[in-house]
């Protein structure tokens, strides 16, 4: 027995999984050793769960690790999940992935507490347990990645809802017409996302070709399909007025999205990853002009807008902060 509590992580994406070993520190997490590999090529749910466990044995053994110190096992995936039977629901970023038993088919290997949940909740655990939302007692974390994504930690504790649906705010229609997200055109996702703040860009950069006009940081008509967030981002962060207005129009739906959560959920802190985190100066202002003329005012008084903390570690801290448990 080291004393050391050691935590082991399983973090399912799309594209590529990892396998993680840290150690729990109190007040922090920090990451022993990871192994990556690409969730494709494992050739299904099961082979993808048994190469997992192979990379994870071979990580405790070359670490000296003993059974007896390890805390528990997090497993972060993307949803739709059942948390409470641990089984994977078919998400739309792994095909085939069809009432996967993940938790069961994980414990046959690793005889120790397995928890799952999916990976907007569990960065919501990780940053509330160890990023920027430390401290606080009911906190909204949104993805702002390649969607948008919510965790929901409500009177101290992760709320996940009847069937681990709570915190589809993507979902929220704040228009009837605009960029498709979630499924729905003119959704919350739609206006604050890096797919939407693309699709912002690319209906203004045609409209602006079919003019006849000239935008300096896409090459015509052809350079539009290749647009991202992260151009329209340093476009506008080098003054660029037409990237600059882009931005503004996803500050402001993203003021009205939040004013409806503060409203309804009176959160002290609301924290944002990605997309906010990397630009968050071209979203303070608009977004807190709407935010003022929005939301009710006791409740936008205590209510903190904060750029995640955890920055491009926050997918080991968030499996390992689910096998720490405490949430």
């Amino acid at each position: 027995m080291s004393g050391k509590r050691f935590l082991l992580g399983f973090d399912i994406g799309g594209t590529k999984c990892a396998a993680i070993l840290g150690v729990d520190n109190g007040t922090s997490l920090d990451v022993i050793d990871k192994v990556k590999f690409a969730t494709a090529e494992q050739g299904g749910a099961q082979q993808c769960i048994e190469k997992f466990c192979r990379e994870m044995c071979g990580i405790v053994e070359r670490n000296n690790v003993v059974a007896g110190d390890i805390a528990g096992l997090g497993i972060s995936c993307g949803g739709p999940l059942d948390s409470r039977r641990g089984v994977v629901l078919s998400p739309p970023n792994l095909p085939g992935w069809d009432a996967v038993p993940v938790v069961e088919l994980v414990e046959k290997v690793f005889k120790m507490p397995i928890r799952l949940q999916n990976d907007a909740n569990a960065c919501a655990v990780a940053e509330w347990k160890y990023g920027a939302g430390k401290g606080s007692e009911n906190m909204v974390f949104l993805t702002f990645g390649t969607g948008l994504g919510a965790g929901l930690i409500l009177n101290n504790r992760l709320y996940s809802g009847a069937n681990d649906m709570a915190g589809e705010c993507g979902h929220m229609r704040l228009s009837e017409h605009g960029p498709v997200g979630y499924g729905k055109a003119g959704s919350f996702e739609g206006f604050c996302s890096g797919g939407g703040i693309a699709q912002l860009a690319k209906s203004r950069l045609m409209e602006i070709y079919q003019r006849g006009g000239q935008v300096s940081w896409c090459d015509g008509m052809a350079g539009i399909a290749g647009v991202t967030a992260k151009t329209v981002g340093d476009a506008a962060e080098a003054g660029d007025e037409l990237a600059v207005d882009i931005y503004r129009t996803s500050a402001r739906y993203l003021g009205r999205g939040l004013s409806i959560l503060i409203d309804i959920l009176n959160p002290d802190m609301i924290v944002i990853g990605s997309v906010f985190a990397r630009s968050e100066a071209l979203f303070r202002s608009e977004m807190e002009t709407v935010i003022r003329s929005e939301a009710l005012d006791h409740a936008a008084k205590v209510c903190k807008v904060v750029p995640a903390g955890l920055g491009e570690k926050i997918g080991d801290i968030a499996s390992l902060s689910l096998a720490a448990g405490g949430f």
